[in-house]
């Protein structure tokens, strides 16, 4: 199974060229990547101006809403109205939103580019039930890392931009980048949600460090798995051990993980005995 939305590194929006002088004097042409505001409204209410790489603006105001809680799944949209010459992305509900008092309750986060979390969210944590019978395999630690480290990218062209990537067992199916690691994480929730996407089963890998944030987000989405080539935070340690996700961090080439919370999911590979 193919990516459903893969990198588009050779979108000219995304990264453009620029000059530099390397160690021995001489000039060279080199990719960096893209950073353009992005104003989010919801109605008629100004919530949010993020920094992106201004990729599926639709799907990122979506998903920012639904994990600031500012919109709930039941929540029917009626349109969503993105104008590229102002950077400006409105995005309309059916019914009225209780986004004011979300707004008194923001606090600023370890987020890249301004990310954020609302004080509310820990309070609803005790009604986050993640699936108690899905299980993650080795085998599928190794296949996921080998697909998602060779699939072309902004990373592998320009670096300096952060990776998310919702996977299905050893496929992996919604790859999505930007300059913030939260950004990435709300275009696929924008992208489930606006698909019909279940996460009760759905593993969620990231470039970046598992924070308080990014724990907090995949509990907004319901995903049992969460899964980094990098480290992780004890703020980061403590909420996944309290909600119960099954996080793994270091797991870079895919021979080597480490396993931190959740094991009861977790189903290793073991080799064949040995007989004599």
């Amino acid at each position: 199974m193919s990516f459903l939305v893969r990198p588009r590194p050779d979108d000219p929006r995304l990264s453009v060229t620029v000059g530099g002088i390397d160690q021995e004097g001489k000039r060279v042409e080199t990719a960096v990547v893209a950073e353009r505001p992005l104003t989010l409204f919801l109605n008629a209410r100004e919530i949010v101006t993020m920094m992106t790489i201004g990729d599926h603006p639709d799907l990122l105001a979506v998903g920012y809403l639904l994990n600031q809680n500012m919109l709930r799944p039941d929540d029917e949209i009626a349109a969503i109205e993105y104008d590229d010459e102002i950077a400006t992305v409105v995005v309309r509900t059916k019914r009225q939103t209780d986004f004011e008092e979300k707004l008194k309750k923001k606090i600023q986060t370890s987020g890249c580019a301004q990310g954020t979390v609302f004080g509310d969210l820990m309070e609803d944590f005790d009604k986050v039930k993640l699936s108690t019978q899905a299980r993650i395999k080795t085998s599928w630690l190794y296949d996921l890392t080998k697909q998602i480290n060779t699939e072309p990218s902004l990373y592998l062209k320009a670096g300096a931009i952060h990776g998310c990537v919702l996977c299905s067992e050893n496929r992996p199916l919604i790859y999505m980048e930007d300059v913030g690691r939260h950004n990435a994480v709300d275009k696929i929730a924008g992208y489930m949600f606006r698909n019909g996407i279940a996460a009760d089963d759905k593993i969620f890998y990231t470039t970046g460090r598992l924070t308080s944030e990014m724990v907090i987000k995949a509990a907004q989405m319901q995903i049992p798995f969460l899964v980094s080539r990098s480290g992780l935070t004890q703020m980061g340690y403590q909420i996944a051990e309290k909600v119960g996700i099954t996080m793994i961090g270091r797991a870079a080439g895919g021979k080597h993980y480490l396993l931190f919370t959740g094991k009861h999911r977790f189903r290793k590979r073991v080799a064949p005995t040995m007989v004599a």
